[in-house]
């Protein structure tokens, strides 16, 4: 039988992001999306609905996310979903389904802190048809590169 994983988030940073290192040192690295939908209900008016998720980012790709994403930052998130279970101190049971990040991709130009809120992500390039870059940022890379803008073909 087929099966299919894979994710495709454009959205903003609703805070900062969360870095911690595992006791063996690996950089993992939190990251909450506002993912936002606008469409028309039947009767034609505009409505707005948010889904809020978890990026988890590890190793290099997670220190460089902390240190150029800050709370409102666009970014593409390319991944897949994975679920955590875990025993919480007062006996229960927990579940948490979050996005395992495979690829990042800035939307905002580089090194540039985004101040832009969560319920407003960038939909379009900026007035004048130029185009912003973003690092590009994969599972397994040590180096990021500089990326073209996703929103212009998502649209």
């Amino acid at each position: 039988m087929a099966s299919l994983n894979k994710v495709l988030l454009i959205g903003n940073l609703t805070r900062d992001p969360e870095l911690r290192y595992t006791p063996g040192g690996t950089a993992v690295v939190n990251l909450r999306m506002a993912i936002n939908r606008r469409f028309k209900d039947r009767s034609g008016e505009m409505k707005q609905e948010a889904c809020f998720m978890t990026v988890v980012a590890w190793d290099k790709q997670a220190e460089v996310c902390n240190q150029y994403l800050r709370k409102g930052s666009p970014l593409f998130v390319e991944g897949r979903l994975q679920t955590r279970n875990w025993d919480g101190n007062d006996g229960k049971k927990h579940s948490v389904v979050e996005v395992r990040a495979e690829r990042i991709q800035f939307l905002g130009q580089a090194g540039q802190k985004q101040e832009a809120p969560a319920e407003e992500p960038q939909s379009a390039p900026p007035a004048g048809g130029e185009r912003q870059e973003g690092p590009v940022l994969g599972p397994e890379s040590d180096e990021v590169s500089w990326g073209q803008d996703m929103t212009e073909d998502m649209s």
